[in-house]
């Protein structure tokens, strides 16, 4: 006997992505955030402190990249 599965609705697959989304969101300025304090309190590695937020900034990126391919905008 096979199972139908059911369909999400264009709203209830919205709904899902923006949670997963969010979070995404909040990983990237997590990371920047923490690559902006590594920055300020340890002066002597201020490279490293550059690298862990260019990945944040990385990370958001990606995210933009889904965002507009995922959900094509009409102006």
């Amino acid at each position: 006997m096979a199972m139908k599965k059911k369909r999400l609705t264009r709203q209830e697959e919205f709904d899902i992505m923006k949670l997963v989304l969010d979070k995404f969101l909040w990983l990237g300025v997590g990371i920047i955030a923490y690559g902006f304090y590594r920055m300020i309190t340890y002066t002597d590695s201020l490279s490293q402190g550059l690298a862990i937020l260019l990945a944040g900034a990385i990370i958001l990126i990606i995210l933009m990249i889904l965002i507009v391919r995922e959900y094509e905008y009409e102006a």
